[in-house]
This record gives C-alpha cells, structure tokens and sequence, in this order.
C-alpha cells in the first residue's frame, strides 16, 4: 500500500508542478503589475515548494518503494529524468530572481511594471523550462517499460 500512495502523491506533485509552471508561464506577459505581480509571487514560491515535496516523495519512491532502490539507482534512464528535473530547477533561478526583484519594485511603486524586454527575457527561459520538464514523463514512461536495465 505505501508504494501505491507514494506513486499517486508523486504523480498528483509532478502534475502540480505542470500546472504551476504553465500558470506562471502564463502570467508573465507585458504589462505584469499589480495584483498579477503577486498572484505571479505566490505560484512561484508554490513551484518551489512542490518542486521539494517531488524530490522527497520521489527519493522515498526510491528507497521505500517495490521496486527497490536498486531498480532505480542503476538505471541510467532513471540518472536522466534526475538530470531533467535538475536542470528545470536551474533554469527556474533567473524567473524567480527576477520576480523577486519585480515584486520589491513593486511593493515600492504601486504602478511598477517591468519592461517588456525583461518580460522576454524570463518567458524566454520559462519556455525552456517547459520543455526540458516534458522530457521528465518521456523518462518515467521509458524506465517504466524497462528501458535502461
């Protein structure tokens, strides 16, 4: 029963994530400000923090799971999907640095918008992050079906 409940709570965080990820995507667009800026603020402190329950659900999925960790830990399709996840999570620094800037300039100034060139600048990169993330359930389908052993 444990393996079952930590699939279903990884698989509800991974499609969380998703969804996050394309709100903030969403979001970010010229003319941002105001109560767009802090709606943006709040789904981006949430992607963080799912982003952190799926690594420990995950590595639970690992170690506490059926399959066993030696399933996964000698699996290099498994080291791909890690590889996917991290570098999503990398590519989310420069978004959320810059919401983090754009949120105190607007706690300063009520009629602060960003530029629109620092717009594309984060879309730019948030567009990246979502398709290195569509690699993340390419892996999971992959190692599922065996591929990797």
């Amino acid at each position: 029963m444990l393996d079952l409940v930590l699939a279903v709570l990884h698989h509800l965080l991974v499609l969380s994530l998703a969804g996050l990820m394309m709100a903030g995507f969403v979001l970010v667009r010229p003319g941002l400000g105001g109560g767009a800026l802090k709606t943006l603020g709040g789904i981006d402190a949430s992607y963080g923090g799912t982003a952190v329950l799926i690594l420990v659900v995950g590595f639970s999925r690992v170690f506490l799971g059926a399959k066993g960790a030696d399933f996964y830990l000698h699996n290099p399709v498994f080291w791909a999907k890690i590889a996917a996840f991290a570098a999503v999570g990398l590519l989310s620094i420069q978004p959320t640095i810059s919401i983090l800037k754009w949120r105190k300039q607007a706690a300063a100034d009520p009629a602060f918008v960003p530029s629109d060139a620092d717009v594309a600048k984060v879309r730019k990169v948030m567009l990246v992050e979502l398709l290195v993330f569509a690699l993340i359930p390419i892996f999971a389908a992959a190692m599922a079906r065996g591929y990797g052993l």
